[in-house]
């Protein structure tokens, strides 16, 4: 099935992706048919989304705390992000559904193809076990991580040095605390100083993603 060579994954039981594909309401169309609709893999599927997303982001993002690891979680398996995701391998031209649903505009309503991408994720977990799922999964996760990222690259230092540029005079300075680690594997520790006053720390795997942190905390005091 084209679907298969575009996620790269190609299932051992084709039933499985079938019932991913199958939407309750062409199941209620054929009911004399006892056809099997996704809904119950979009149950399994989104635990497994939640868990391997959570792996990824506690291993590979130790400077973040833990409300702002569930927070990012949040913005990466809710509906708009799996919607999105489901736009990149086109998943509503393989979805079955009724005449009806397809005339309604079904296959491309958000809570469906997001309901339909976990089945997905569920059917290649039951198929082929946790691993081909997690890297099904991180392949459009990990875009998204390094996208959100470059958003907040831009967002925190620029609009700290907008905010401090409003009063002249007004001195801004990225300071480096403290390194540590070995060179693969870096922490960096920098404070922003206002006029030789601490108003924000942060650390991270280069001295970057530690500036940008330490802005973060300084608009957080400062209120924005």
């Amino acid at each position: 099935m084209e679907l298969e060579d575009i996620i790269g994954y190609h299932f051992k039981n084709r039933e499985l992706l079938t019932t991913a594909l199958t939407h309750s309401s062409y199941a209620n169309e054929r009911k004399s048919q006892h056809i099997q609709y996704n809904e119950r893999l979009e149950f399994l599927g989104d635990a497994v989304l939640s868990i391997v997303v959570s792996d990824y982001i506690f291993k590979h993002m130790p400077e973040l705390p833990e409300g702002e690891l569930t927070k990012l979680r949040a913005s990466l398996v809710c509906e708009k992000s799996l919607y999105v995701f489901a736009g990149q391998i086109d998943l509503g031209k393989y979805l079955l559904l009724s005449k009806g649903e397809r005339h309604n505009g079904g296959a491309d309503r958000p809570s469906i193809l997001s309901d339909a991408f976990e089945a997905l994720i569920a059917a290649i977990y039951l198929d082929g076990g946790l691993e081909p799922a997690a890297k099904h999964i991180l392949n459009f996760v990990i875009p998204a991580i390094k996208s959100s990222k470059k958003k907040q690259v831009k967002d925190y230092k620029t609009t700290l040095q907008e905010i401090i540029q409003k009063n002249p005079g007004e001195r801004l300075e990225y300071v480096l605390v403290s390194e540590s680690g070995p060179d693969h594997n870096k922490h960096f520790v920098f404070e922003v100083h206002l006029n030789s006053n601490v108003i924000g720390r942060g650390g991270g795997k280069s001295k970057k993603e530690a500036e940008q942190q330490a802005a973060r905390e300084a608009l957080e005091l400062m209120g924005y």
